[in-house]
């Protein structure tokens, strides 16, 4: 038995192993940084030419033409480059997953229907293999979420370089995600595979969620009126819920899950954003008047009903944007966080179907640090601001623009990866075998 047990954990090891990165984290900013002559993409205005951005102490000092570089910054000259904040996905499995098809590396959803105190943030593997390659593409923040049926669990914010998960958390708890109960012949697996449980009737669901809030009002109740009424770790996660500190995010797409959703969450007084959102133009006005924001569940979508127009999913954010309702793009799709790298395309396709080139920018940087209430930190590029941006040679929705730098918090990160580590090794043998 104990050679048995000691043979598991000899396996788990080398699995772990198989699939860690070997890049180093970056290291403390010890000295003040001066990016200098570069074309500097603030997002929340205007773009400054040949302009200097300074930061410290893991926050950006000062943004300008007419900048005082400090006696002792490393300066470093970026003529004919481009300077922009890190790219910010909003919907990800990216660190809880590594490979769909190998349930070993899936860490992403609980057994059961109701875990709201399942917490993303804690099962987040810093040695993904995905994560370099995701900063590769200038991806640096991260919303990474668990998926199941009902409650599946908190979101938290991550950013792209760190020892451990507590490294990496910039929001530990970003908001408790619900997968909104839908017809049994529209349901559809999430993006990383992982077998589910099947769905109760939706108004069989959407009772069973009323009950939940219901039980965890009562739990507070009765832990108020007695401070030694037994815990219980579920209750006492919905609080903030309910208190409306934490937000509701809602994956939803069919126009009926989006509308009975809001209906709940305005009987239910819970702050609501919807994701995925793929009929939201149906109940634009609808999501308007109550300024519900919606993180838009990726471009590369096929329709969902054969009667449907072959670019819905592709035009979505401009009818949004047209709409006056807030949204940002995510990657999400069905490979997961393997295709988070691709962050940059989603907004790119979105532009060639109506969205402007400033808001497709927006739409990925910060769009959204403001749904998730995080614009006082990340997403633009101010003052005061956390020193996470990238250093381009164009812009990073064409695919020929190559990310040459990467700071996050002021941490200069590492841009090796994976594919390019077999592309040099390849590149090696084929020149090898050149006559």
């Amino acid at each position: 038995m104990t050679r048995y047990v000691v043979s598991l954990l000899s396996l788990a090891m080398l699995t772990r192993c198989a699939f860690a990165n070997p890049e180093v984290p970056g290291p403390p900013q010890k000295q003040p940084v001066a990016l200098t002559n570069a074309t500097i993409h603030p997002v929340s205005g205007p773009v400054v030419e040949q302009g200097t951005l300074v930061f410290d102490g893991g926050k950006i000092t000062a943004i300008g033409k007419e900048v005082t570089t400090p006696a002792n910054a490393e300066a470093i000259d970026l003529a004919g480059k481009h300077v922009y904040p890190g790219l910010f996905d909003a919907l990800t499995d990216l660190g809880l997953v590594e490979i769909n098809s190998v349930r070993a590396t899936l860490d992403v959803q609980e057994t059961g229907q109701i875990n709201p105190n399942t917490r993303a943030i804690v099962a987040v593997n810093p040695d993904s293999e995905l994560i370099p390659v995701a900063r590769s593409n200038g991806v640096l923040l991260a919303l990474t979420a668990p998926s199941g049926r009902l409650i599946p669990g908190r979101s938290a914010v991550i950013q792209l370089d760190g020892w451990t998960w507590e490294d990496m958390a910039v929001l530990p708890d970003a908001g408790l995600h619900i997968e909104w109960p839908q017809p049994p012949r529209a349901a559809r697996r999430r993006s990383s595979e992982t077998p589910v449980q099947p769905s109760p009737p939706p108004e069989e669901a959407a009772e069973r969620l009323r009950k939940i809030l219901a039980d965890a009002r009562a739990y507070a109740a009765a832990r108020g009126a007695d401070p030694n009424f037994p815990r219980d770790a579920r209750w006492e996660s919905l609080q903030d819920v309910l208190a409306g500190k934490l937000p509701v995010i809602v994956h939803a797409d069919e126009v009926r899950q989006i509308t009975a959703a809001v209906a709940f969450a305005e009987q239910e007084k819970l702050k609501l954003i919807i994701a995925g959102g793929y009929d939201t133009p149906l109940c634009e006005s609808l999501l308007k008047k109550r300024d519900i924001p919606v993180i838009v569940g990726g471009v590369y979508r096929l329709p969902r009903r054969r009667g449907d127009e072959y670019d819905a999913a592709f035009s979505l954010p401009a009818k949004l944007h047209s709409a006056g309702i807030r949204f940002c793009i995510s990657s999400q799709d069905r490979h997961g966080a393997s295709s988070v790298r691709n962050l940059p395309y989603h907004a790119a396709t979105a532009v060639a179907y109506g969205l402007s080139a400033d808001e497709a920018l927006k739409s990925i940087t910060l769009r959204p640090a403001q749904i998730l209430g995080l614009a006082d930190r990340v997403g633009s590029l101010e003052v005061g601001k956390h020193a996470t941006l990238f250093v381009a040679t164009g812009d990073p929705l064409e695919t020929s623009t190559q990310v040459e730098a990467a700071w996050i918090g002021g941490r200069k990160v590492e841009l090796n990866d994976r594919h390019k580590r077999l592309y040099r090794k390849y590149e090696e043998k084929y020149q090898r075998l050149a006559p």
